[in-house]
């Protein structure tokens, strides 16, 4: 091992990496902002963006179907980023990712309605939501592959639970957004013209993003690498696939996980409180709001756990505390209305066990392949199982009230089992160690 590697390795955490860690953390959150603002205007833009004589619950599938494209989308633009992120540099496309998040945006709130240009309306906003995909695919896998790379080893889970919790607060930062739009304009503003404010914003907000990333430096083990000329020959996705199918299959289950709690507890249920329980918007987002504050303190909790404990017994417990907690959730605001603004942040802190996902991920992949097997595993799982996902909890909707709350209950299963096999890994390492000495 290098003396770099190693000084890397067991160094305290110093200004430098508190730097790095809050402007990526405070970047990726302007950039997830973009991304996920759409989900919390989706009653509004299925108005706008679909013929207004088709059953409600249609035009809601539809909506989501185009807010699934974007993580349609994901892999290409994650396969692409990381495939020149492993090949040129972490920072370059770390920088990349904002440029093509950015535009979308700013081109969403500016677009013709359905009323308007007919057809071309959703087909536009298809497009552009795809575009924001792109870009959501290579920024989400570089920032954990970034920061992990810049911070001592013994520290990696705290820092990709910050950066997680920094993506995190760009979903607040959108409920927050929401929030207000809904306690400032009236429902006939809103719809009139309230509803593109947002994106207009999301527009500035990527500009701040590209601003920041100015300041941050390439990571030390890329750096390292290209200097000794150890950087991967040849396709980086081909090494991934043929040298890290396990790791692949378990970082893919484990974003799975990651997407089930994201998209049906926080992005999914305001709207589901209000059309199914007749909540009113504002005070759906407020408790929105508080849940996903708890659930930016539980992605630095969970992810500074796996600095001191063992991964699987941190995906066991958290896992049930999910399932857990998404059941009382679910069924106690049902039975009474007064409970929202009380256990939807208990909720939302367990699924902060989202940001101890990618500490496993970062550590499944050596170095010269991790960006390529990060990305091509998270996105490629993003892209099937987060975008099906609201789709899937709509048409469950339509025979069982209780649907979202199964399908992250069912969720948090595969958390326990993915749980007990890195618990069985970490077992037979312990146990293999002895024998290397």
């Amino acid at each position: 091992m290098s003396s770099l590697t190693t000084a890397v390795k067991h160094r305290p955490l110093n200004r430098s990496d508190y730097k790095t860690l809050s402007l990526a953390a405070l970047g990726g959150a302007l950039e997830f902002y973009d991304f996920i603002i759409f989900v919390f205007l989706a009653a509004v833009v299925s108005q706008h963006f679909f013929p207004t004589d088709i059953p409600d619950w249609l035009r809601q599938f539809q909506t989501y179907g185009i807010f699934a494209a974007g993580y349609l989308a994901r892999p290409l633009g994650g396969i692409i980023m990381a495939h020149f992120g492993d090949l040129f540099g972490r920072k370059k496309m770390f920088n990349l990712s904002i440029l093509l998040m950015a535009f979308p945006t700013l081109l969403m709130g500016l677009l013709p309605t359905y009323e308007t240009v007919g057809i071309i309306a959703p087909v536009g906003l298809l497009i552009l939501r795809i575009l924001q995909g792109a870009a959501i695919g290579g920024e989400v896998p570089g920032a954990w592959v970034f920061v992990s790379e810049h911070v001592p080893a013994h520290r990696t889970g705290y820092a990709c639970g910050t950066l997680t919790a920094g993506l995190t607060a760009g979903i607040l930062l959108g409920s927050l957004v929401a929030t207000a739009l809904n306690s400032v304009l009236t429902q006939a503003e809103i719809l009139a013209w309230g509803w593109r404010v947002p994106f207009l914003l999301g527009g500035v907000f990527g500009l701040c993003a590209m601003f920041l990333r100015r300041w941050l430096e390439e990571t030390p083990i890329f750096a390292e690498m290209k200097e000794k000329k150890q950087l991967v020959e040849g396709l980086p996705l081909k090494q991934v696939l043929g040298n890290s199918k396990i790791e692949v299959a378990v970082s893919m289950l484990l974003t799975w996980l990651l997407s089930a709690a994201i998209v049906v507890v926080i992005l999914m249920t305001p709207t589901y409180l209000q059309k199914q329980l007749a909540i009113a918007p504002a005070v759906a987002l407020q408790a929105n709001s508080l849940a996903i504050v708890a659930l930016t303190v539980g992605c630095i909790f969970f992810g500074w756990l796996n600095d001191r404990f063992s991964s699987g017994v941190i995906f066991i417990a958290g896992s049930i505390g999910l399932g857990g907690a998404a059941y009382a959730f679910y069924h106690g605001v049902v039975a009474d209305h007064a409970l929202l603004p009380i256990l939807y942040p208990v909720v939302g802190f367990f699924v902060g066990i989202v940001g101890a996902v990618p500490y496993v991920m970062v550590n499944a992949f050596p170095p010269e392949i991790r960006f390529s097997g990060l990305s091509f595993s998270y996105n490629l799982s993003y892209a099937i199982f987060g975008g099906l996902t609201p789709m899937v909890v709509a048409l469950w909707l339509k025979n069982e009230p209780m649907a979202p709350c199964y399908y992250v209950m069912a969720l948090c299963g595969v958390g326990v089992l993915v749980g007990c096999w890195l618990l069985s890994q970490e077992r037979q390492e312990l146990t293999a160690v002895p024998e290397v000495n």
